[in-house]
This record gives C-alpha cells, sequence and structure tokens, in this order.
C-alpha cells in the first residue's frame, strides 16, 4: 500500500465508497483515516472513523453486520476510496440493505446487479422451512432434482429461442437462471466464482 498516493482533506480523512463485490450495489459512504485504513489492511474488515464520535469504528462490530474487504481502489485524484466487500448483513442501521434505499429523484433505473442481488437472497431462503420456500424445498430434495429442474428450464429456453417466441423466451430463461443458481447452490460453487471463470475467458478489444 502506498500511502503517499492518497489525500486526506484538512481534517485527516478521506471518502470511502462502499460496494458489494457480487451485485455491484451501493451500500454506503463513509470516512477513513489513516489509522482506520491500517485497521481494515491488517483485519480484512472494513473500519471506518466515525466524524460524529470523533473514534475508530469498526463496523458491524456491535450488530454483526461486518463488512469482509475484497478489494480497496483509490480514484484518479487520490481523494476518494471505493472498498469492494462481501456483506454480512444490512449496510445501513436502519436494517436496509444499502443506505441508498430512498430515491431522490427520476424514476428508478433497472438493477443491472440484480443476479448478485437474487443470490445473496438465495442464500438466506436456502436455510428457510422448505414449506415456506421453493428454494429450500427444491434443494432439500438433492442435487439430482435441482439438475433435472435446470435440464427442463434448459430444454424450455432451447425451443423458446428456435420457435423465436419472445414472450416465452423471457420467461423461461428466467427460471432457467433462477434454477442454475440453485444448482450451484446444491453443488457448493458460488456465483463469484462462475463470474471470474467468465471474466477469465473475457478478452477485451
Amino acid at each position: 500500500m502506498n500511502w503517499d498516493t492518497l489525500r486526506y482533506n484538512d481534517q485527516g480523512l478521506i471518502p470511502v465508497i462502499v460496494q458489494d463485490v457480487l451485485s455491484g450495489e451501493i451500500l454506503m459512504m463513509a470516512w477513513s483515516n489513516r489509522e482506520s485504513l491500517e485497521q481494515t489492511l491488517e483485519t480484512g474488515e472494513m473500519v471506518f472513523f466515525s466524524r460524529s464520535r470523533q473514534e475508530i469504528w469498526h463496523k458491524g462490530a456491535t450488530s454483526g453486520n461486518r463488512l469482509l474487504v475484497k478489494e480497496i481502489r483509490v480514484d484518479c485524484d487520490g481523494d476518494t476510496l471505493l472498498a469492494l466487500v462481501e456483506p454480512l448483513g444490512p449496510a445501513c442501521h436502519t436494517g436496509a440493505v444499502s443506505c441508498f434505499y430512498r430515491n431522490f429523484w427520476g424514476k428508478a433505473r433497472g438493477k443491472s446487479w440484480f443476479l448478485g442481488t437474487l443470490w445473496r437472497a438465495l442464500q438466506k431462503r436456502r436455510n428457510a422451512p422448505p414449506e415456506e420456500s421453493y428454494t429450500a424445498k427444491l434443494l432439500a430434495r438433492g442435487p439430482s432434482r435441482v439438475g433435472q429442474k435446470i435440464g427442463e428450464e434448459g430444454v424450455e429456453t432451447a425451443l423458446a429461442v428456435a420457435l423465436q417466441d419472445k414472450e416465452a423466451l423471457r420467461y423461461e430463461a428466467a427460471d432457467l437462471l433462477y434454477h442454475l443458481l440453485v444448482g450451484l447452490m446444491a453443488s457448493e460453487v458460488s456465483l463469484d466464482e462462475v463470474l471470474e471463470e467468465l471474466e477469465s475467458r473475457h478478452t477485451p478489444s
């Protein structure tokens, strides 16, 4: 870590934008100083500086909603950091996933990160009672049944493509993606691993 590349404000602080490494959702913004950044690198969890309390703040130390650091990036001017994290619970003190849950202006845009958001939701549902969650019920029936469902949805999706039935394709593709995610869970393969594999095959033009 080259500390000389960072530019702090007059209070010795630098803003940190926190983003879910998997879903891409912006979770929160907080401030850090040199000491909190050193503790972040040492612990592998986000540690900030609380301006209201004027003290070091280890996010989630009390609530358990910690932020596991995967990567920290610095912007071109060196005066803002981007922390890519794996959240272990809601980032906002209100209990919301993100502090940015209120729309200030304009229509809400579609979420390009929804696949990662869905993955996080399915991770929670896998432990629900089978009678309350289709995901838990499907997982309880074992990998063979999950694999069978993926095959069925794959055939139906392929058929919709062959017939150029756009309405059916939209519906079947959604079913296929959902069951594929459940299949990854049943096989203990993370979505992040699949995305890393795709990224490794991508060669920018």
